[in-house]
């Protein structure tokens, strides 16, 4: 590592270690912030549900980003991954564990195709701390053909330690951004994974909170005085935002608690082996707060989420603003890395602290 990369991750490190510290607290608030996280997800049938202008994006432009790599979607990504280890290890069992599973749909999803596919050498053991969304896979898994192919363990993934060497992937699906002790998990997952073992990720590396950094925010805004008023409704704060407000979403539970410290960690421990970032401002208005505002079907509204994507490209290309979602592969061992981009390395993508 360069001199001048040495010198940025330093700078992250010792900034990591203070809001770490700051976070931590004493247990009483650890677990008030536990509490209210659980309470959010209590009643959350579909965790991952999107308006339509999102979908509208993401076949328009993620889906031509990720065909090269042999997948469609993010839980697709997922799904070839594993189904792949399977075929080639069978009949030797390949064991799967996911970080932070919720509900668990997207891993009852891949045994059920595994059982489809006439793969039964896949187990996948689904981590999660809230009971309630336990009780929710279990009762889906219940009548299930992939009903032996799953477990379930309630846990604190921020305390999680597996045995040596006892994974042949580790998946984590949007549950990265929910984890205090990032460098404990980091060391778990390392710990767990058999020596050719992957180590799979969609997730989001923007800014703590998944606020704007200053950079970002100029250009949201500028794009923001663009909108009719009755799209500046927060359908999830619900408040009228007649200027965009730049909400830290970590608050109360651990929603992208240290998101802008997962990629620097990442490249510490692990080395890539795929990596997909995407996005930046276009999240602001296709996500759930203001993408509900949008109708898929109208012109105007297609023609300003295709100018938004033209400016967040432009400007992660050219590194002024940067990527705050991503797909990743990676591994124990050093190899070949497929990038979307050559311009847009894991260590470019990294936002230095100001």
């Amino acid at each position: 590592m360069s001199g001048s990369l040495q010198s940025l991750f330093k700078r992250i490190r010792r900034k990591s270690r203070t809001t770490l510290a700051a976070l931590r607290g004493a247990d009483a608030v650890y677990q008030a912030r536990l509490r209210s996280e659980s309470e959010q997800f209590d009643q959350c049938l579909n965790v991952h549900e999107l308006p339509d202008i999102f979908h509208y994006w993401s076949n328009r432009y993620l889906l031509p980003m990720f065909q090269p790599f042999g997948f469609a979607s993010p839980n697709d990504f997922f799904l070839k991954q594993v189904m792949q280890r399977c075929r080639l290890a069978a009949p030797s069992p390949v064991t799967v564990v996911s970080v932070g599973a919720g509900n668990c749909d997207l891993e009852i999803e891949i045994a059920e195709q595994l059982a489809a596919a006439g793969l039964d050498n896949g187990r996948i053991d689904c981590i999660e701390i809230n009971g309630n969304m336990i009780e929710r896979a279990r009762a889906r898994l219940k009548d299930s053909p992939a009903a032996a192919g799953v477990e379930f363990l309630q846990e604190d993934f921020n305390r999680w330690r597996p045995p040596s060497g006892s994974y042949d992937i580790i998946m984590a699906n949007q549950s990265l951004h929910h984890v205090l002790e990032l460098e404990h998990l980091f060391d778990s997952i390392r710990r767990g994974l058999k020596e050719d073992g992957l180590f799979i990720t969609s997730d989001m590396i923007g800014r703590n909170g998944h606020q704007r950094w200053p950079e970002a925010l100029a250009m949201v805004e500028g794009f923001w005085r663009e909108l009719p008023d009755a799209y500046r409704y927060n359908q999830l704060m619900l408040r009228q935002e007649d200027s965009y407000i730049n909400h830290d979403c970590s608050t109360a539970g651990f929603e992208g608690i240290r998101a802008q410290d997962i990629l620097p960690l990442l490249i510490e421990r692990f080395h890539f082996e795929t990596f997909i970032p995407y996005g930046n401002i276009i999240f602001t208005f296709i996500d759930r707060p203001f993408g509900h505002n949008f109708d898929a079907a109208a012109e105007w509204d297609r023609d300003f989420i295709d100018r938004v994507h033209a400016a967040d490209e432009a400007a992660m290309l050219a590194g002024s603003i940067k990527p705050t979602s991503m797909i990743a592969v990676l591994t124990l061992k050093e190899n070949e890395m497929r990038l979307r981009d050559p311009r847009l390395t894991p260590r470019f993508c990294v936002r230095q602290p100001a």
